[in-house]
Formats: C-alpha cells, sequence, structure tokens
C-alpha cells in the first residue's frame, strides 16, 4: 500500500472531491477538521507519509491488499466479496425494544457484544438536528438510541481514532462501506508503526448504495418540513424512487430524482455495497420489512452471530434464493460502474509517479469487461 503525506491527500482526494467525510483523517492530528459532512484542511504540512493518507478510503486502496489481511487471499471481485454465509436475521426476543430501521439486527448484536463484553466500547452515529454525530458508547442499554440509518455523510471513523486515545482496547464500530475501507486501512498499520494496537474489536457493516451530503440535504428539507420534527429518513426499494421523511405529525414522500443531485462524487468510485471488509454486514430485505439481510464474512463475525442466536438476542432464517440473486446483482453492477468510472476519472491503477485512489488486478478488470466498457451483469 502506497502512502504519502497531507499535501498528496488535499490534491488527490479533497480537491478532486473524492472526500467522503468518513473522519479518517481527523482526531489524529490537528491539521485536518470535520464540519456538517465535510472535512478541510486547516494548516499546511510537510510531512512525506502521514497517517491521514494512509487510513483514506479514496487515496490508494489496494483491494489485494486488503483482501489479504481480511481474508487470507487475493481479492476476487465477486458481487459481495468474501463471505462464510448469508442468511435473513432480525432481533430476538431477548432484545430490548427499539425503534428498528428494518430488523433491528445491528442494534442486537452490538447490545450483545456489549453485554458479553466482546468489546469495551462502541462507535455509533446520531443525528444532532439532521447532522449526524458520532458517539461512543460502552451500556449496552444505550445502543437502541442510534437505531436509524442517517443516509448522510458522517464523521464516524474520527470517533474509533479518538476512542484509541481514550485508551479503548475492543472497539466495536458500526459503519458504511467507505467507513470500514478507512478502518480495514487502520488496521493493516500501514506506517508500520511498533506502537501499533489494533484495536477494532468488531466491524458491523451496512450496505450502502450511495450517500449525500448533509448541508445539501439540511437545506432541501428545510425549505419543506420542520426539521425540528423529523423522526426518521428511509428510502423505499425500488420501485418507490422515493425519499420517505416520518415526522412527528405525518409521512411525507419526496421524489429521488430531487434527492441524486446531492450524492457526493466520491460514491461513483466506490465498489462496494455490502461493507466487504467488516466482519458482518446488515442490510434490509427487500419486500419485508421486518428483517435483514446478514453477511456473516470473518470467524470473529460467525461467533458472535452464533451466541447472539444462542442467547435470544438474534433469529436467522435462509435467504431466498430470487432475493440472494437481485442482491448480487446490484451489488455486482455498481462494483462495475465503480471500476469503470474510476479507470474514466484516472483514479484507477496509476502508473510511476500518478496516485491511485483504487488499485485493483487488471484480471478482475478484464474478467468484468471494464476495459470493453460492457457489464458482465444484468441492469438493476
Amino acid at each position: 500500500m502506497q502512502v504519502f503525506g497531507p499535501n498528496e491527500l488535499l490534491a488527490d482526494v479533497l480537491k478532486k472531491d473524492l472526500c467522503i467525510g468518513c473522519g479518517a483523517c481527523t482526531e489524529i492530528c490537528p491539521y485536518f477538521k470535520s464540519y456538517k459532512g465535510r472535512t478541510s484542511m486547516l494548516f499546511s504540512c510537510t510531512r512525506q507519509e502521514g497517517r491521514c493518507h494512509a487510513h483514506c478510503p479514496k487515496a490508494e486502496v489496494d483491494l489485494d491488499e486488503l483482501s489479504s489481511f481480511m481474508f487470507g487471499k487475493a481479492y476476487e471481485g465477486s458481487p459481495l466479496g468474501s463471505y462464510q454465509s448469508v442468511v435473513i436475521s432480525k432481533a430476538g426476543p431477548e432484545m430490548i425494544p427499539g425503534n428498528f430501521q428494518s430488523g433491528g439486527t445491528v442494534s442486537a448484536l452490538m447490545t450483545h457484544a456489549l453485554m458479553e463484553r466482546q468489546i469495551d466500547a462502541a462507535v455509533l452515529t446520531d443525528w444532532k438536528g439532521l447532522i449526524p454525530v458520532p458517539e461512543l458508547i460502552t451500556e449496552p442499554g444505550d445502543v437502541t438510541r442510534f437505531a436509524s440509518s442517517k443516509y448522510v455523510t458522517a464523521p464516524t471513523v474520527s470517533m474509533f481514532n479518538k476512542s484509541k486515545q481514550l485508551g479503548y482496547k475492543r472497539v466495536g464500530i458500526v459503519g458504511t462501506p467507505c467507513q470500514l475501507t478507512a478502518i480495514a486501512k487502520i488496521r493493516t498499520n500501514p506506517l508500520d508503526r511498533e506502537d501499533f494496537e489494533d484495536t477494532a474489536g468488531l466491524t458491523v457493516g451496512l450496505f450502502c448504495t450511495w450517500t449525500l451530503d448533509a448541508r445539501d440535504l439540511l437545506k432541501y428539507l428545510s425549505a419543506r418540513i420542520d426539521v425540528e420534527k423529523i423522526k426518521k429518513l428511509d428510502i423505499p426499494p425500488p420501485p418507490a424512487e422515493v425519499l420517505t421523511v416520518t415526522t412527528v405529525d405525518d409521512e411525507i414522500e419526496l421524489p429521488l430524482s430531487e434527492i441524486r443531485p446531492m450524492i457526493p462524487r466520491a460514491c461513483s468510485v466506490c465498489p462496494d455495497m455490502t461493507a466487504e471488509w467488516a466482519d458482518v454486514s446488515v442490510g434490509g430485505l427487500e419486500g419485508s420489512p421486518g428483517w435483514n439481510t446478514l453477511i456473516i464474512r470473518t470467524q470473529k463475525g460467525a461467533e458472535l452471530i452464533s451466541k447472539a442466536e444462542a442467547s435470544g438476542f438474534l433469529v436467522t432464517d435462509k435467504m431466498p434464493k430470487e432475493s440472494f440473486e437481485h442482491l448480487s446483482m446490484a451489488a455486482g453492477n455498481k462494483k462495475a460502474r465503480a471500476f469503470r468510472q474510476a479507470m474514466e476519472d484516472g483514479c484507477l491503477n496509476n502508473k510511476d509517479d500518478g496516485h491511485a485512489a483504487l488499485r485493483v488486478s487488471p484480471t478482475i478488470l478484464k474478467e468484468m469487461n471494464i476495459e470493453s466498457g460492457e457489464d458482465n451483469v444484468g441492469d438493476t
């Protein structure tokens, strides 16, 4: 994995509008700060190599290296990434009741992990108005406060960085694919620091096709709704094509055609829909709002699921074949589109002195017909 410094991060990511505001470069030095979903470099810095660049999910992400670290093998380019099994799941009878987005799987797993002391703290993301704010919690009963999808850029990784400074050794984190790409890069110890400790006790990934710019969404909704009354945001599966806003008084549907212009450019070069670098990944199950899709990726994740089921915190069932096929198709399409866009933007596999956002084996690109401009999967 190539590592450069803050000036390269500024030039290759921030100035090219590839920053996703994940917070990976903040809380580790005074030069980068996050504000309302955006990251800025406040002062110049002369470091030739820095954690800011090394941790960024949009700078020199070598997919082979991450796959080797996480799963002990080269990156295969499969739609869902590496995994042990895919099931459907929901919170079990022993789980603390909450206003879950769908099946409550994420809340159940994080609550159980805290109760069983698999982790000693959890990084979750809350709202402050419509601005997402990461928090660090240690009590299982606090998890349900965070049980809703945010759909906006969030500096979640900044709190993971801060948790290290606070001395926590086993930290759980719930994050989107880009946020967990940053966590995976952090865990590889890219600067070969002798004092490095891997404090990621559990990583739970959220499915994500794209996110929204927090400030743009706030401005848009403020012109139409009393944002102080908003309780929940949701994007139902196709063919709905709406953003559903639930307030204390009503439920309002807004056309996605008006929402999509708020998607950050960084999302267009993200090949990961299902959080491939997590221990377990969770998303909604189309047609079944009370259930989640659950991808079990690592042995740590498998042991967590087994214990959560045994203790009544989680219920699982077989994944319907049609749902699995549709998920694979959608994830494969996103991967192909992202690789193609990164190639068109000149930030894929750059050679010589060129700095890449992504690096992936040319063999994978050939198998996916990226260079020919043709997808090898159907339309979603």
